[in-house]
């Protein structure tokens, strides 16, 4: 599969931060406004209101940010980051993603170290990225505002000129792949009927404008359906039916006829084959896949296609292998495991299928594998505790000692790295038990240096299906360092990475069980004589922000403070509401809204539906053209605590999706991040 995404499963493009060492000012803001603007409006008052960022951004009841905080934060918010998309056709060079202005773009890196050129200067910040095999061409994906209908366009790195390859509409065009010889690509597409997620095929080489893409695999639902990779000769074409987490298929199309076979999944076979995107052997007799079927973690498999006898590779590995890249040559393949959230890398001969461990790799998070077109060499993006991504490659001759090196070298705003403080891992109970004992949660602690009791923060991921993984965080950092605040990142149930059972444990009307692992914490924080249990906030995005309003439902006498970022406040109008080519992907994780008992389930537990036990000072941020989770999710939550004569921050992006991906947007909501948690976990 020749192509590389730009966004990951978890919210990766806020950027939340904090600092005490600016209280006297911020006291200043909250008090008097700029010449001309009223104070802040407080509870029960009609909000204040003011726009910023030219106009693209709407904040109600937010204080003005004094200077002296966005100069506080000023190196926190001028790290960067680099991820690998793909190598230049000779091998000798690559093309990465990052930014140097507002949002992320294409440059090349000629050499390791060399000087990063910048290709695409867009507006919207790059997506998928594929590379056309034996060509100089690409193909990359960009949306507008953060809607997510993209599109595909057609690149010459060479003039840096690019053409519109889709229908240019509102479409959601993705998963760009192309077969070996780059005549043929394969891509999921909505624009038949704007909810369901079809395969279209384009013979490029007879119509480079796109203009003769034909509809390939008619999706018989709205669940996801994605081509994963070409046969050899290009005559076939893997295919992913993704229906939830545990549940998925893998199917055969004929690229002449479109016939589908199903190979893999469904019936009595019901499992995860989602975990890495299916792949032909290099002989096209059989595939590479991954599956959970009959076992906790997805294993790497191979299975042959005549008599469907199915081999099962990493029996011995007892976690998640979540990445696969095969050389184009079928010389080499490598994958990725993930272990307790660190990612260790392996080789493997695709043909013995005898692999082993790669040493000598920092510990950390690990993306974007490709080898390089003569397969001599690895690339990936490599992110750790105390580096942001950036691109390595692993030397695989045998004369090279398989040498790790490095190609670029991200800023981290003058920061020193050796002040950065690495996560510890943690188990802490909570109410329930497994075989007797009470169940364990996992979670990442960050813990300042200084002399506690520390104020504390938890960060709460989205998904609900994603993981916290112990990478980069200049935020985390930042709060750490400026606050003194101790950081914990926990991986409640229904988490991946924990294996198949522990991913179910909050499914349907278990919901609220992940909420009591909340609850969980704030009694182990208790135990902790380094952590004030008495200055505890609760973040998070997207699902993440939904749990942060119910943690303020169950427990607002236990923290502080609750900021929550395009958060799902009700699940009946979430589901309602979410873009239809999303709906059926949701409602076997939440439920199905259609069925009466469930929908009154759904609205029980909704924070929106109990709005008045919301008792903690709440800040929430939104985008404003959010596909995934609408504006009136947020809307619906701030007028609910507000009727309950409570005050609410919020501050709504014009120009912004699901999460602010514009820095100018990501550095406001951590100024105004720093206002609101510094006033709330100040010490007494």
């Amino acid at each position: 599969m020749r192509w590389r995404s730009g966004r990951f499963t978890r919210l990766t493009t806020v950027t939340l931060t904090l600092a005490t060492t600016i209280s006297a000012a911020v006291a200043a803001a909250q008090t008097l406004g700029p010449a001309g603007e009223s104070r802040t409006g407080g509870a029960g008052e009609a909000p204040t209101r003011r726009t910023a960022n030219n106009g693209n951004v709407i904040l109600e009841n937010v204080p003005p940010v004094p200077e002296e905080i966005v100069a506080a934060l000023n190196r926190y918010q001028n790290v960067r980051g680099a991820s690998f998309r793909a190598w230049t056709r000779d091998g000798n060079g690559i093309y990465i993603t990052t930014r140097f202005a507002e949002v992320a773009q294409l440059h090349r890196v000629d050499f390791p170290g060399g000087a990063r050129h910048q290709l695409t200067f867009f507006d919207e910040p790059i997506g998928d990225v594929a590379d056309r095999p034996g060509h100089a061409e690409l193909v990359f994906s960009m949306d507008e505002g953060g809607n997510e209908f993209y599109q595909l366009y057609a690149f010459d790195p060479a003039d840096a000129r690019h053409r519109l390859l889709t229908d240019g509409g509102r479409s959601r065009n993705s998963n760009p792949v192309w077969s070996n010889d780059g005549a043929l690509l394969a891509y999921t597409s909505t624009r038949r009927d704007g909810r369901s997620n079809d395969i279209w095929l384009l013979d490029y080489t007879q119509s480079p404008d796109g203009a003769a893409a034909r509809l390939l695999v008619q999706a018989p639902d709205a669940t996801l359906w994605a081509p994963s990779d070409f046969s050899p000769n290009g005559d076939r074409v893997l295919v992913l039916n993704y229906i939830s987490i545990t549940d998925s298929r893998i199917h055969v199309a004929d690229v002449a006829t479109g016939k589908l076979e199903r190979v893999a999944g469904g019936d009595d076979e019901i499992g995860n084959y989602s975990a890495i995107m299916p792949r032909f052997a290099p002989d096209g007799r059989g595939f590479f896949l991954a599956t959970d079927h009959g076992a906790e973690f997805t294993r790497l498999a191979y299975q042959d296609f005549a008599s469907g006898e199915r081999r099962i590779i990493t029996d011995d590995i007892s976690w998640d292998v979540e990445q696969l890249e095969l050389s184009r040559d079928g010389r080499r393949a490598a994958f990725v495991v993930n272990e307790d959230g660190i990612s260790r890398l392996y080789l493997m001969d695709p043909t013995t299928f005898e692999y082993e461990p790669v040493d000598g790799i920092p510990v950390g998070v690990i993306g974007g594998l490709e080898f390089s077109p003569d397969g001599r060499r690895l690339a990936m993006t490599l992110n750790t505790p105390s580096t942001p991504s950036d691109v390595f490659t692993l030397e695989l001759e045998d004369g090279e000692g398989r040498r790790l090196t490095r190609w670029t070298f991200s800023e981290i705003g003058g920061l020193d790295p050796r002040t950065f403080v690495e996560p510890e891992l943690i188990h802490y109970p909570t109410f329930d038990t497994v075989d007797g004992e009470r169940r364990m949660i996992p979670a990442f602690v960050y813990r300042p240096r200084s002399t506690g009791p520390h104020p504390v923060i938890i960060n709460i991921h989205g998904g609900p299906e994603s993981q916290y993984r112990p990478s980069f965080s200049s935020t985390i950092q930042l709060w750490v360092a400026e606050l003194g605040a101790a950081v914990i990142a926990p991986n409640v149930r229904g988490s991946s990475g924990y294996g198949r059972t522990y991913v179910q444990l909050d499914n349907g009307r278990l919901r609220e069980d992940s909420v009591k692992d909340i609850g969980a914490l704030l009694d182990w924080i208790a135990t902790q004589p380094d952590l004030d249990e008495r200055r505890v906030a609760v973040v998070g995005g997207s699902y993440g922000g939904y749990m942060v309003l119910a943690s303020a439902v169950h427990y607002s006498d236990r923290l502080a403070a609750a900021a929550e970022i395009v958060g799902i406040s009700n699940f009946v109008t979430f589901l309602e509401n979410t873009e239809a080519y999303r709906r059926d992907l949701r409602r076997p994780e939440y439920g199905d809204e259609r069925d009466p008992e469930m929908r009154a389930f759904l609205e029980s537990i909704s924070p929106s539906n109990h709005a008045d036990r919301i008792r903690v000072p709440l800040l929430v941020a939104q985008g404003q053209n959010d596909p995934r989770v609408p504006v009136g999710e947020s809307e619906q939550i701030v007028r609910a605590v507000r009727a309950n004569g409570r005050d609410v921050w919020y501050m709504n992006a014009l120009n912004e999706g699901h999460g602010f991906r514009r820095k100018e947007n990501a550095d406001l909501y951590s100024q105004i991040l720093v206002m609101f948690f510094e006033r709330y976990l100040a010490a007494d």
